[in-house]
């Protein structure tokens, strides 16, 4: 199957002056060569990327700060029957990431000072940026092509993708304020979010989530990349939250997986060492509510160079070693 990647710089509303960076590479029709001309993809894989590391002398570390490197890792990793999407912050104090619009308290660095699900702004967020991603990458498809690029739709397929979130480093804040908004979030429009009239559906809706709801019951898979913070924060310790996923899950939501991947760059930082407690913290509420979900909630952990000492190359490496299976 062909694919079209590239970067694209949108806004988050439309009369908004800034704009988020956002590298994609998308599935396309063998035939046409358009965005989904029949085809749509077995789920979209969105990646928030952390803070911004330069001029280190590194070449592996320059490599894997890249978003296009990056965004062609995750379609490695997945399959290429995904679409994947690489987001970094709209807003950078100095080198820290600040993703101000996906969590409204932080400090002035992009740490969080809380996290509430007040407003649903990071699933409103998401589904509003890649919405406009969408739109963009249409733009920029006609114009290599010099035609119209026309979206489709599958007559076999009247379900959403699924959707993958993974979080590096400081873009773990974003998921854990995700994970606070899924458990609060309701369960009583699962089946209709994920059922589509023909009358009623817009090209985006097949690729992509069309409103929180739907992006959050479309939720399947949740990666931790080697998160971390120099605050608290870098992980959900909240127990309501934990037990708001698991009584969605006993109400019929989809069956979701989550994975906390790991260096000694940030586990075993004695400096910092809230953040290994955090992930105990985090992994223990997953595994004790799993332990009744009938198999509907996975919890995975898994440990990268642990025979190694910490340094910052092995950080940007586990993207590449990531293992998703």
């Amino acid at each position: 199957m062909d694919r079209w990647s590239g970067v694209l710089k949108v806004p988050l509303h439309p009369s908004s002056r800034i704009l988020y960076r956002v590298a994609a590479s998308l599935c396309l029709s063998n035939n046409s060569k358009t965005l989904v001309d029949s085809y749509v993809p077995s789920a979209n894989a969105i990646f928030f990327n952390g803070d911004c590391v330069q001029g280190t002398g590194n070449s592996v570390i320059e490599r894997l700060s890249n978003v296009e490197e990056i965004v062609e890792i995750l379609v490695s990793k997945f399959g290429g029957s995904v679409n994947a999407w690489v987001v970094e912050a709209s807003t950078f104090n100095g080198p820290f990431a600040v993703y101000k619009d996906f969590i409204p308290s932080l400090n002035q660095w992009g740490d969080p000072k809380s996290y509430s699900p007040k407003g649903f702004p990071a699933s409103t967020s998401t589904v509003s940026l890649l919405s406009n991603c969408l739109q963009a990458a249409k733009k920029a498809i006609s114009g290599r092509q010099k035609e119209p690029c026309q979206l489709g739709l599958s007559p076999s397929r009247s379900y959403q993708p699924k959707t993958f979130i993974l979080g590096f480093s400081k873009g773990g804040t974003v998921l854990n304020q995700l994970i606070t908004e899924l458990g609060f979030s309701k369960v009583e429009s699962i089946e209709h979010s994920l059922q589509i009239k023909e009358s009623d559906v817009q090209e985006e809706c097949q690729m992509l989530p069309n409103s929180k709801e739907s992006l959050l019951n479309s939720l399947a898979e949740i990666h931790y990349v080697d998160v971390g913070l120099n605050s608290a924060g870098a992980y959900i310790t909240d127990q309501v939250v934990i037990r708001g996923i698991s009584k969605r899950l006993a109400e019929g939501a989809g069956g979701i997986r989550f994975v906390v991947h790991g260096t000694p760059r940030q586990w075993c930082d004695k400096r910092r060492n809230w953040i290994r407690n955090e992930k105990d913290k985090f992994v223990h509420l997953l595994e004790s509510e799993a332990e009744h979900s009938e198999g509907k909630l996975l919890v995975c952990e898994r440990f990268y160079f642990s025979d190694q000492p910490p340094n910052l190359q092995m950080h940007f490496e586990i993207i590449e070693n990531l293992d998703v299976s």
